[in-house]
């Protein structure tokens, strides 16, 4: 171990005078009249919790960029700022998940990702690629890197400088130290010219650190042929017209959203209905959220949940289904968690026979599929073809008992979950209109805000009244005899159809037009959620605490909802579409 240190530590101070040395002779080229430019313009790109936006305020030296520890950037944003002669422009970007391929991404993301250096035209001097320290660059870290950084041309290298945060975790060790400890470091050192610079984010006023830094940046600028990242125009409007026809669609999915609601709320208007038990089955894939959904309904952990940091667990793959049970506000509800399946896989037989066997473990069937998508990773066209897949026994009917499910809700920040759908491709736009329109969104985060899940039942129990209060059930796939009306009842049934349905069109309001403000911010500083919601276990009688307070609202709105007494159908008494979860708690009156 010790030959081992020294090693490393022999090999750290050759890296460090390497560096010196190549500083040395680019120095001498802006010493020889090479002049930087005044202007310097800069991108900032990494992973989530890599401490961009602070590194961001750190540089312009004020708070220009939202730092919070439950935010992500969503979008690009700039700033910026004077230092000594020298004027700056910074560009932060939305950060890709530590342990996601490319793949994995949202196509929004990779879309805002790449439009980052097209903020500040004709193209940035530098790119900082941030790596945060409070994290091993491990195999999974690096391939992060690798594939996003291919979202840019190659010559993006020539332009990068990693900018290494969070310093203070270096204690004793220096950078070259960490850098000699970790191959996946020394790849990347080799791909961006050995150029790094460390920040101390706990410094956030030692100027020092940010000046070392622009002399870095403008030692780079004398050292490359080209003086900037130079970005493609035709890309540009590319983006830009991607941008603009998404921001249409997901007008017209909220506006269909909407309308839906109100001309539902009209047709089932006197409608009463009895519910006594409510059965839900939860299918998605590996690390979807449903575990997280599940617990979030029962304002309880009870589903196992499971871990983010994959490769460091060891734990066999669940498969078999897995059923709770609950009372809630006198209503007895069962939910079916069915095993996932691998991401950018086909269903296997095993995971068909699962599925199939939770119709018959909520017997005589479940009202409702909730199909859970995560937010935080992209619905790909394998994810479409696995739910169809796995549905298809189940016959086209099975379609009129499913909702989408969105888990991860935080990562929408200030955005519409329209906006999500849009920007995410014809795969997830399909799922969402094959489910009629029906759509949910949770946070996995939140004390036990009674509001969300509230809402949520209140969707389900819209859909079981468009539904007759019919359950699925294998009968109903096979296409079971149902009683044969008169032509009288046909006809007076289609009158009063019609008779609603124009009254809804006379009624139908303009479209609302809402104002909307995208603020960018980061997670940085803090840990590696897990997929349950559930704060650290120091807080745990507080998160006790409050899911019993948002269980016993919760039960009791049920209770007068959908409870023994007959009621009326609450469609459209609630928005139809969850855009984003307001986490605030409610006033009394309204829970």
């Amino acid at each position: 171990m010790r030959e081992e240190m020294k090693a490393i530590s022999d090999r750290a101070s050759k890296r460090f005078d390497e560096v010196q040395t190549h500083r040395r002779k680019l120095r001498a080229l802006i010493e020889g009249g090479k002049t930087p430019p005044a202007h310097l313009r800069l991108v900032m790109v990494g992973a989530q919790w890599s401490a961009k936006s602070s590194a961001g305020n750190t540089i312009l030296r004020k708070k220009a960029f939202a730092v919070h520890h439950r935010r992500t950037t969503m979008s690009c944003e700039i700033n910026h700022g004077i230092l000594g002669e020298r004027t700056l422009a910074v560009v932060d970007s939305p950060g890709w998940f530590y342990n996601h391929t490319l793949q994995d991404t949202s196509e929004t993301d990779k879309h805002e990702i790449e439009n980052s250096v097209y903020m500040c035209t004709p193209g940035p001097h530098a790119v900082l690629l941030v790596v945060g320290l409070a994290s091993a660059f491990n195999t999974s870290y690096h391939r992060a890197v690798q594939e996003h950084m291919s979202l840019f041309r190659d010559d993006v290298w020539k332009h990068t400088i990693v900018l290494v945060t969070k310093g203070d975790w270096l204690g004793v060790k220096t950078v070259e130290e960490r850098i000699e400890s970790e191959e996946g470091l020394q790849w990347l050192m080799k791909q961006c010219g050995n150029r790094y610079h460390v920040l101390d984010n706990m410094k956030d006023n030692d100027e020092m650190q940010v000046q070392d830094l622009l002399e870095k940046i403008e030692e780079m600028w004398a050292g490359n042929e080209n003086s900037h990242y130079e970005v493609d125009p035709d890309r540009e409007a590319q983006l830009e017209a991607r941008k603009e026809a998404e921001g249409k669609l997901a007008r017209r999915i909220r506006k269909t959203t909407e309308r839906q609601s109100r001309i539902l709320g009209k047709l089932f208007e006197g409608e009463r209905l009895k519910i006594t038990d409510l059965r839900i089955v939860l299918l998605g894939r590996e690390e979807s959220g449903k575990s997280m959904a599940g617990n979030k309904i029962f304002f309880k952990t009870i589903f196992e949940r499971s871990l983010l940091k994959k490769e460091f667990e060891d734990r066999r793959r669940t498969e078999k289904c897995v059923k709770h049970e609950g009372n809630l506000g006198g209503i007895n509800v069962a939910v079916v968690e069915t095993p996932g399946w691998p991401a950018d896989t086909t269903a296997p037989v095993w995971l068909k026979e699962e599925v199939l066997r939770s119709v018959s473990m909520c017997a005589p069937g479940p009202h409702v599929f909730l199909l859970v998508v995560p937010i935080s990773k992209a619905f790909t066209e394998e994810d479409h073809k696995a739910l169809v897949e796995l549905l298809m026994p189940f016959g086209e009917r099975v379609w009129r008992h499913c909702m989408v499910l969105f888990t991860w809700g935080d990562w929408l920040n200030d955005r519409l979950i329209e906006e999500h759908i849009a920007g995410e491709g014809k795969s997830l736009q399909w799922l969402v209109e094959k489910c009629g329109y029906r759509y949910h969104v949770l946070n996995c985060h939140g004390l036990g805000y009674p509001f969300p899940v509230k809402l949520l039942f209140q969707k389900i129990i819209d859909l079981i009244t468009r539904n007759k209060e019919q359950c699925f059930t294998a009968e109903s796939k096979q296409g079971k005899k149902q009683p044969v009306l008169t032509e009288e009842e046909w006809n007076r049934r289609e009158q009063e159809l019609i008779d609603r349905m124009l009254r809804a069109v006379v009624n139908e309001p303009e479209e609302p037009k809402q104002p909307f403000v995208k603020r960018g911010a980061s997670l940085d500083g803090v840990f590696i959620p897990s997929m349950c919601g559930d704060v650290p276990s120091e807080f745990g009688n507080m998160s006790e605490l409050f899911n019993q307070r948002a269980r016993a609202k919760v039960s009791e709105w049920l209770k007068t909802r959908a409870g023994n007494s007959d009621v009326t159908s609450g469609i459209g008494s609630m928005s139809a579409s969850a855009s984003h979860v307001d986490e605030s708690p409610l006033p009394d009156e309204n829970d």
